[in-house]
């Protein structure tokens, strides 16, 4: 059995013909620093993942305990990223774009229908339909929020390791108060955003 409020919009367009959904959603556009992740999840309908939510909500330990739980279970999954030089580059707007395709493009099963979490959709090379706070609405979105967000913040412990002193292990690279006096002290290392900097430093 499964969570029916999670499957809501799913069953909209399971009984409307479409076959396949996969679920996209990002990781990291807000932080100051590392890249922007995103996932693509394909589930089998109704499948009942217990404690399945945006990931937001979740603790990391829950995160990581759902995380292979979801590759297992899932038909296909794709896991994607920007750089931070990408980002710079493109926007944060087009990187996460650029880390959905990617995402999607991993995926060994071509989606009937991509549900994007969020108000804004561009080509993804297939049909797709936004969901306004979907990853706490779709099982198959929430399954790609868990997915990003453990898979970014893995990368972001490995960077911690790399360029110690600025508590990558700790805030992830988000801009907290404690992350933006390492800055003041030590300056910006190789993977911080410096498109999102240029207000911190009073440039335009």
């Amino acid at each position: 059995m499964s969570d029916g409020k999670m499957w809501e919009i799913e069953d909209g367009f399971l009984s409307g013909g479409v076959e396949t959904i996969c679920g996209v959603d990002e990781a990291g556009r807000g932080p100051l620093a590392g890249p922007v992740y995103a996932a693509a999840v394909i589930l089998p309908p109704h499948l009942d993942i217990p404690g399945l939510t945006d990931s937001k909500k979740l603790t990391d330990k829950k995160r990581r305990e759902l995380f292979p739980i979801i590759q297992e279970q899932a038909v296909a999954y794709g896991i994607g990223f920007a750089t931070e030089k990408e980002i710079d580059e493109i926007n944060i707007l087009q990187a996460t774009f650029l880390a959905m395709r990617r995402a999607i493009s991993q995926l060994h099963v071509t989606p009937d229908l991509a549900l994007i979490d969020g108000n804004r959709e561009t080509d993804f090379g297939v049909p797709c339909r936004t969901v306004i706070k979907g990853d706490s609405l779709s099982a198959n979105i929430a399954a790609a929020s868990v997915l990003a967000k453990v898979s970014r913040d893995d990368l972001m412990l490995k960077a911690a390791e790399e360029y110690p002193g600025y508590g990558f292990e700790i805030h992830k690279g988000y801009g907290t108060k404690a992350h933006y006096a390492e800055l003041e002290e030590k300056g910006p290392c190789a993977i911080h955003r410096r498109t999102f900097l240029r207000k911190f430093y009073g440039q335009k």
